[in-house]
């Protein structure tokens, strides 16, 4: 369950309330800041507040949009903790603003617009808006360090160029809503698999998602992105790894769960340890049953191991999650090397290590210079 910010707004409240306006409102915030926590990020107070004013009409987007760049101008009049909640409450309020915009075009163009729109002034050593121009690997939690194959740099534009002139000609009028839901997932899959920016690539892809399915006609429910969104990546990990050595193939029954739940009202249970790969061999040694009865059932040495795996797992967003499998596999390590190994701002790591170090997550050992890292199990 992702952690729970104690100034959220109850947007559910306004949803079924069924006011239109304050309706549309309240399920674009909830998705933008829903989205944040893909990356780890928390958005602030005042983003909430903001975001309140403009839910109840009080001002419009692009005053909440101005009003939160003038809050980060100023030094004075917010708390210092809000400086690591920039990124959070400058993304949010974009994502708000582009999903309340009806037009849209099905091109790579568009995914280049929506990515400079997000992060243009937020992100300063990847340029918003640019193709990345060099190859990237990221070590995953959920696959216990491995990374995902993504495109080849040189290859982004063509690559995109086939997917979404394939997608665009696909006909969608034979296949039943199911199978659509089957399509359009893989489609999503393809997409991020391809990677084409140095950082936001996964809100960028919900985003340009949520739109392309609202021009289909879907009417997309807001919870999935809102709760879920770490699952959501890892789901897209897991439906573009495969390791035939290890017996691990491609895997789209997560991802698809993902999207029934948005798209046929389903409510499919979306936690993120399923998604881990050693759970599939604790599932094939135990049964799928052990989902719903592990409660009822003798606990052994491997389920209070997997049990124990689970609470500290379930609780790290994805990026602190990449950061201890770094730590693990070298525990010299250097922020700036984690940084460099996970294709992150340096600032993001330090962030996120803070944060596990007043956990009780990681610790320091020894100086500075000379120390180590130790994560605490």
């Amino acid at each position: 369950m992702q952690e729970k910010n104690p100034f959220e707004i109850d947007f559910e409240s306004y949803i079924r309330e069924g006011e239109p306006d304050k309706k549309e409102k309240s399920i674009a915030w909830s998705i933008a800041t829903g989205l944040q926590q893909v990356d780890g990020l928390t958005p602030s107070k005042y983003l909430y507040e903001t975001a309140k004013r403009n839910i109840e009409g009080e001002i419009s987007i692009e005053e909440a949009k101005k009003l939160i760049d003038s809050y980060y101008k100023s030094k004075i009049s917010r708390p210092e903790d809000d400086d690591d909640k920039e990124e959070a409450d400058k993304v949010s309020t974009r994502i708000t603003e582009l999903l309340s915009e009806k037009s849209f075009s099905f091109t790579p163009n568009q995914l280049l617009s929506i990515h400079e729109r997000l992060f243009k002034g937020v992100f300063y050593k990847v340029k918003a808006g640019k193709f990345r121009d060099y190859n990237i690997t990221k070590k995953e939690w959920v696959l216990n360090g491995d990374t995902v194959l993504y495109a080849n740099a040189d290859l982004i534009k063509e690559t995109l160029k086939y997917d979404f002139e394939t997608e665009k000609n696909f006909d969608y009028s034979k296949l039943s809503k199911e199978d659509a839901v089957k399509h359009i997932t893989r489609f999503v899959a393809n997409m991020w698999q391809i990677h084409p920016f140095g950082e936001g690539n996964t809100r960028t892809t919900a985003v340009f998602t949520i739109k392309y399915l609202r021009s289909l006609g879907f009417n997309v429910n807001n919870e999935p992105f809102e709760k879920h969104s770490w699952y959501f990546r890892n789901a897209l990990v897991r439906a573009n790894y495969t390791n035939m050595q290890k017996g691990i193939y491609m895997n789209m029954e997560y991802l698809e769960k993902f999207f029934r739940n948005i798209l046929l009202g389903e409510n499919n249970e979306l936690k993120n340890r399923y998604t881990h790969i050693d759970y599939d061999g604790y599932i094939k040694k135990f049964g799928d049953n052990q989902k719903s009865s592990e409660k009822n059932q003798p606990i052994n040495d491997t389920q209070k191991s997997h049990e124990s795996h689970s609470k500290v797992t379930v609780n790290l967003t994805v990026v602190q999650q990449d950061i201890i499998t770094t730590i693990k596999q070298n525990q010299f390590v250097s922020q700036t090397e984690i940084a460099k190994e996970l294709s992150l701002a340096r600032e993001t790591v330090n962030r996120n290590m803070k944060k596990m170090q007043e956990q009780g997550i990681i610790q320091r050992i020894g100086a500075d210079k000379n120390g180590r890292w130790e994560v605490i199990e």
